[in-house]
């Protein structure tokens, strides 16, 4: 896996069982980024995943990624102060998610602004190109329509949509199916995998195999 860090690569704790798929832009920044066991993490060249824990002066930034999360290309997730996101979350293509201003208001020196933190609990799905911001609790269950600018708290089981984000729906609290079902049958999903990994390397060559070898960052 390919990972930056201020002084050197690492995660604070990585659980078992992941899947990262173009690790190579999968950035990671800072000393207290943790993600919890089975996360499914996807980047890709023109639409990198960064993860920054920014720990200069008085900040001390943390991210804390449950259980079964889904994080896709373009995903960015900022801390100055906590992101905490619960089990079985899915982040769709280019969210941002961020606990802090990243200015004064007045200071525009001021390197970080105010912070506040976030909170995601347990099977938030967030969409496309929406925004997170600083302060916000988004409730269990609960979904952000993408390009939504979300602003205020969420409360479980709900539909947010709009700049700023606002109810859309309610949603039945009833049995979800979750990500966290998705890995009850380790040997399926096994054997899934292999499957999907055998159609997309279907046309794979020996010579195009020794290209990537020599030129990684290159098409083939």
């Amino acid at each position: 896996m390919y990972v930056r860090h201020f002084l050197k690569p690492q995660f604070k704790f990585l659980g078992k069982g992941g899947a990262f798929f173009k690790p190579r832009y999968i950035k990671v920044f800072g000393f207290n980024v943790s993600i919890d066991d089975y996360p499914t993490i996807i980047g890709a060249s023109d639409a990198n995943v960064q993860l920054t824990a920014w720990n200069i002066g008085d900040h001390k930034g943390e991210i804390i990624i449950g259980k079964y999360s889904l994080i896709t290309p373009g995903v960015r997730i900022i801390s100055a102060e906590k992101i905490e996101i619960g089990k079985a979350c899915m982040i769709a293509h280019g969210a941002y998610i961020s606990d802090a201003d990243w200015h004064g208001i007045y200071d525009r020196a001021e390197p970080v602004g105010k912070t506040k933190p976030i909170k995601f609990k347990d099977n938030v799905w967030i969409g496309d190109s929406a925004i997170i911001c600083k302060g916000v609790t988004i409730g269990k269950n609960s979904i952000i329509g993408a390009g939504s600018v979300v602003t205020k708290d969420v409360p479980d089981n709900c539909v947010f949509a709009g700049n700023p984000a606002k109810l859309v729906k309610k949603l039945d609290a009833g049995d979800f199916n979750t990500r966290e079902d998705f890995f009850k049958d380790p040997k399926k999903l096994a054997q899934d995998f292999k499957m999907l990994d055998r159609y997309a390397l279907k046309n794979n060559t020996f010579l195009n195999w020794i290209k990537s070898i020599i030129s990684p960052n290159e098409t083939h």
